[in-house]
């Protein structure tokens, strides 16, 4: 393995598409709710590594809408093992100087879900080494269609003309306003497409898309995704 060690090179934000849990579970003779379950300890080992290469912001799709319509059995137990999650982790991201923020909606998970949500966030408030992004019941376009609904009773309210709606307007009204673009974003398992996942944030981040399962993305494989972006050149539609 080779050592990350171009500190001009790192990206700023990281974001990643974590697929793969289900069919690496099925490939091994397990329950899909035992990938999940693996695929959480994949989730530590990146942010280990993220801080560790100097990363500053940590997007991870958690639970997009569309996973909505997985099976009922397979939803409760993501939702059982994510309030787990947060109960066994909370100290330990606090501690290593994580911040937590949640983007997407909330009004559909259970008064539970949304106890863990809150304190998940204020107890990592004071991080300052990486800020770790979980999208959480987030859809990119349900997203875009919430910002412009904002926007348009601003220009109805008389609080905002149209000559006044720019690119920042709307990416200030998005949920991601605060967090600066991904540079680089990783989709596991192999399947090249974004999933409807930070659909406008997107438009000049790099792209990696790894064979490997999410289970199987330890730090080793976090490390050679950033290599791979060290050896990139991001031009922004320039020479």
């Amino acid at each position: 393995m080779r050592v990350y060690m171009n500190q001009k090179r790192i990206p700023a934000h990281v974001a990643i598409i974590m697929d793969g849990n289900g069919r690496w579970a099925e490939a091994h003779g397990k329950e899909r709710y035992e990938g999940h379950i693996e695929g959480v300890h994949s989730v530590k080992k990146c942010i280990k590594a993220a801080l560790r290469n100097g990363v500053k912001y940590l997007t991870l799709y958690a639970f997009s809408t569309e996973n909505w319509g997985r099976p009922a059995e397979e939803v409760n137990a993501l939702m059982e093992l994510f309030c787990k999650s947060v109960m066994d982790n909370t100290a330990e991201l606090a501690g290593q100087g994580v911040r937590v923020r949640m983007i997407g909606r909330r009004d559909r998970f259970s008064e539970r879900v949304c106890h863990h949500l809150n304190a998940i966030e204020e107890q990592t408030a004071a991080g300052e080494k990486l800020t770790l992004v979980l999208a959480f019941d987030y859809s990119s376009r349900d997203e875009i269609k919430s910002a412009v609904r904002s926007i348009a009773a601003a220009v109805a309210e008389g609080r905002l003309s149209v000559e006044q709606i720019s690119e920042q307007t709307i990416s200030d009204a998005l949920y991601t306003a605060e967090i600066p673009d991904p540079d680089f974003i990783v989709r596991t398992s192999g399947e090249c497409r974004l999933s409807n996942f930070l659909l406008w944030q997107a438009s000049y981040a790099e792209m990696y898309f790894p064979s490997v399962m999410w289970p199987e993305f330890d730090e080793n494989e976090f490390d050679k995704a950033m290599n791979v972006y060290a050896e990139r050149n991001r031009r922004y539609g320039k020479l």
